[in-house]
């Protein structure tokens, strides 16, 4: 592509005025207003620990996720321990530090916990430098805290290393400084748009700027969750929409690079958005299902007396346990030998607090007896 063709929003003479039906996004965005109220609704009946730990959950998904989305795997038992290091919620045993969670972790607890702040370019860079703090992404040293100078044009792309897609081209680095700064100047500033709006076209305008060597779509989803934070009017989380991008991945791609190709008419993107935002709401009903399922289980057995390691699992198994519960995992798990292991769990058979797995399988599962967070 050569630089002078007119192929992206950006280069388009009327850039960046966004423009939008209204009448075509007021029905969803009286869905999503309407599903917000009812969730924080029923949270609020629910005492304050368990809207922690309801807060705990939303945010363990959406830090795991939002790094998914680019391909990075973290470790969840990571996540929540950094998580609830950071919100002063107890979880009993919490797993060793780790530093590129803990950047991640910063990042998003920054946006949401004082969404209320200006969003500068220093504090971008400072979100930035907490996703990279060794100064490189993957083996590539890369620019860390500041805009990208790259020489090259740089492509927004998706897919494994050797099957990329191409989806869009940012601006070149040099028109940075001056597209940045007019990016800030919106977003701290009363635009006239419903805060819903805002945080879609937020996300979709840093997206399109690209402004950094790397880590774009984390910071795109953590500018997004500022405005949403903003409009919920709470710093706790209790959905996420990263998690629900996570999930339709293949459609936010698909029309976020329709909508970079298109004209400065967003009404797609907005509509989309809107619509995965109200999924993330409603989708939060059951965490907070599991939340409530959870804390009716530790009332059930709090005259049981169980060992640390039977604790440990326990909570393991109530936070969803990925897999099945095999004595040889919970001997790995629990950090001890596998006689004592299946003495753990032959009590909890015998108490009926689980119960033997009917997955078939060469080695025997666990399952909960009494649990169901539906």
């Amino acid at each position: 592509m050569k630089r002078g063709e007119k192929n992206y929003i950006w280069q388009a003479g009327d850039w960046p005025e966004w423009r939008y039906d209204h009448s075509a996004v007021a029905s969803l965005l009286a869905e999503v207003s309407h599903a917000q109220g009812a969730l924080l609704g029923r949270l609020a009946d629910v005492g304050l620990a368990l809207r922690d730990q309801a807060c705990l959950a939303a945010l363990t998904e959406d830090v795991v996720k939002t790094s998914e989305i680019e391909g990075e795997k973290l470790n969840v038992q990571s996540v929540r321990s950094s998580l609830a290091r950071r919100l002063g919620v107890d979880i009993g045993a919490v797993a060793p530090v780790d530093r590129n969670v803990d950047g991640v972790v910063d990042v998003v607890l920054d946006a949401t916990t004082y969404s209320a702040n200006p969003l500068t370019a220093k504090r971008l860079f400072a979100w930035h430098a907490a996703l990279f703090p060794t100064g490189h992404s993957g083996m590539s040293r890369i620019v860390v805290g500041n805009w990208r100078n790259d020489a090259e044009p740089m492509q927004v792309v998706s897919g494994p290393v050797g099957r990329r897609k191409i989806h869009f081209e940012a601006p070149p680095a040099g028109a940075l400084r001056r597209e940045t700064a007019q990016f800030l100047s919106w977003a701290n500033k009363d635009t006239g748009e419903p805060l819903l709006i805002k945080a879609a076209l937020a996300h979709l305008w840093f997206v399109t700027l690209h402004p950094f060597d790397d880590g774009n779509g984390r910071i795109a989803r953590a500018v997004g969750d500022l405005f949403l934070a903003r409009a919920d009017g709470s710093p706790q989380r209790f959905y996420s929409l990263s998690a629900q991008i996570q999930r339709e991945r293949k459609h936010y791609y698909d029309v976020l690079e329709r909508t970079q190709k298109g004209t400065l008419d967003v009404t797609e993107w907005l509509s989309w958005h809107l619509a995965a935002l109200g999924r993330a709401v409603n989708g939060a009903q059951s965490t907070l299902n599991a939340v409530l399922a959870k804390a009716r289980f530790w009332q059930r057995w709090a005259e049981t007396p169980f060992n640390a390691r039977q604790v440990k699992m326990l909570n393991r198994m109530l936070d969803g346990f990925e897999g099945k519960v095999t004595s040889s995992k919970w001997a790995a798990i629990a950090k001890c030998s596998a006689d004592t292991a299946l003495r753990d769990i032959t009590q909890l058979l015998e108490l009926r607090v689980l119960r033997k797995s009917s997955a078939a399988g060469r080695s025997t599962g666990y399952e909960l007896l009494e649990y169901s967070p539906e």
